[in-house]
C-alpha cells in the first residue's frame, strides 16, 4: 500500500512546532514514509476577525499550497492523511475538496469555523476553550453535525497549551495517542 502524508501548518506555527512535529513521528510510525510539509506564507498582519483579510489570507495560501503539491500525483497513493493547524485546515479540506481526494482522512488541529465549509468524511479534531481564534460552542456544534469527533481541552489556546507545562505535555501526549488510534482506524 502507498502512503503519503501532507502537514498543512498554521500562519505562526509552522510544522516544527509540537503538534506537527510529533503528529508526523508517529504517521512515520504507522507507515507514511513519503510525506510533505507545506511551507507558505502570508505577512498581511493579524487577520483574526477579520474576514476580507482572512479571505484574503486563504487565497494566498490556497494558491502557493497548490503550487508546492503540483507535483504529486494523488492516484499512486492508496492512503492520503492531511494533518493541519489553524487556517491550514481550511487549506487542507479545501485542497481535498477541490482535487477530489475523497480519501483522505483528516487530523485537525484547531480548526477555524470555515474548515466546516469543506468538511471531510473522515476526520478528528482538536480545541481548546481558551481559543480566541474559534467560537467553542460553534466548533463543538459544526462537529457534531459533520459528524467529527472532537476532543476539548480546559483551558487550552490555539496551540493547545494552558499556564502549566506539565499539563501540556500530558495534553500534547493525549493529542498524539488519538492521533495515532484515529490514523490506526482509518486505515
Amino acid at each position: 500500500m502507498s502512503k503519503i502524508a501532507v502537514y498543512f501548518p498554521g500562519i505562526g506555527y509552522h510544522c516544527d512546532k509540537p503538534l506537527l512535529y510529533y503528529s508526523r513521528d508517529i504517521a512515520y510510525e504507522l507507515g507514511y514514509k513519503n510525506y510533505r510539509n507545506v511551507n507558505y506564507t502570508y505577512k498581511a498582519g493579524n487577520i483574526r476577525g477579520n474576514e476580507e483579510k482572512m479571505k484574503e489570507a486563504y487565497e494566498a495560501l490556497f494558491s502557493q499550497t497548490e503550487a508546492e503539491l503540483a507535483d504529486i500525483v494523488w492516484t499512486e497513493y492508496d492512503d492520503i492523511l492531511f494533518i493541519s493547524k489553524s487556517i491550514g485546515t481550511i487549506i487542507a479540506t479545501s485542497y481535498a475538496e477541490k482535487y477530489g481526494l475523497k480519501n483522505a482522512k483528516h487530523v485537525l488541529y484547531t480548526p477555524l469555523a470555515q474548515t466546516y465549509q469543506f468538511a471531510p468524511d473522515r476526520a478528528i479534531a482538536f480545541m481548546g476553550t481558551a481559543d480566541p481564534w474559534s467560537n467553542i460552542d460553534e466548533i463543538i456544534r459544526l462537529s457534531s453535525a459533520n459528524h467529527i469527533p472532537l476532543t476539548v481541552y480546559e483551558g487550552c489556546s490555539h496551540s493547545l497549551e494552558c499556564n502549566d507545562t506539565l499539563k501540556n505535555i500530558e495534553n500534547l501526549k493525549d493529542v498524539m495517542q488519538r492521533t495515532m488510534d484515529f490514523c490506526k482506524r482509518t486505515l
